[in-house]
Order: structure tokens, then C-alpha cells, then sequence
């Protein structure tokens, strides 16, 4: 009878980031500061990729009463940026927990 060999290999974890703010210059300090971290822990990060832009336009009457075509519009728009870490260790993730983000900034992080 042969003797089968297995060789097992070690299969890093993904680590994915989305940021999203109103404000575009929040959102990419955000990602130049995780970069920044990620990259001296050694691991390796792909990114910051720009996802499309959401924008909400709103329409508003200027009077109440007369002057239906008198109209201003209003634009709420929100920037979003991916990240994506490969090859992580504990030293990357115990990074990530200690970095302060600013408070404008929503972080989704999915394993």
C-alpha cells in the first residue's frame, strides 16, 4: 500500500473595509490612515478602491403660496472607499482596533 501525503495550506483571512461619509476629504484621510497602519504590520492591502457616489436631490418651493416655478434644489451626496487586507496577523488586527478614525466616518468591517 502507498502512503498518501496531504499538504494543508495556511489560508489567510480577507479582511474588507467600507468607509462612507458625507465629506470626501474624511473618507480618504480615513483610508490613507489605514494604509499607513496595515502596511507596517506587513500585511498586504489592495486599495482604497472609490464605489459610485449616492447623491439625493432634493427640491424645495422658495414661497409657500406664489411662485410655483421659483424652486431651489438641495444635494446630499455620500463617498464611499473599499479596502481589502490580505495575509493578516494578530499584530494587523490589534492595529486596527487601536486606530481612531474621525467621528464623520461610518466603518463596515466584514471577515
Amino acid at each position: 500500500m502507498s502512503r498518501l501525503t496531504i499538504k494543508i495550506k495556511h489560508v489567510s483571512q480577507r479582511i474588507r473595509i467600507k468607509l462612507k461619509s458625507y465629506d470626501y476629504s474624511l473618507v480618504d484621510k480615513s483610508a490613507e490612515k489605514i494604509v499607513k497602519t496595515v502596511k507596517a504590520t506587513g500585511a498586504v492591502v489592495s486599495g482604497p478602491i472609490p464605489l459610485p457616489t449616492d447623491k439625493k436631490i432634493f427640491t424645495v418651493l422658495r414661497s409657500t403660496f406664489v411662485n410655483k416655478k421659483s424652486r431651489e434644489q438641495f444635494q446630499l451626496c455620500s463617498y464611499k472607499r473599499l479596502l481589502d487586507i490580505y495575509s493578516t496577523t494578530s499584530k494587523t488586527i490589534d492595529a486596527l482596533m487601536k486606530l481612531e478614525l474621525p467621528s464623520g466616518v461610518e466603518v463596515e468591517i466584514k471577515v
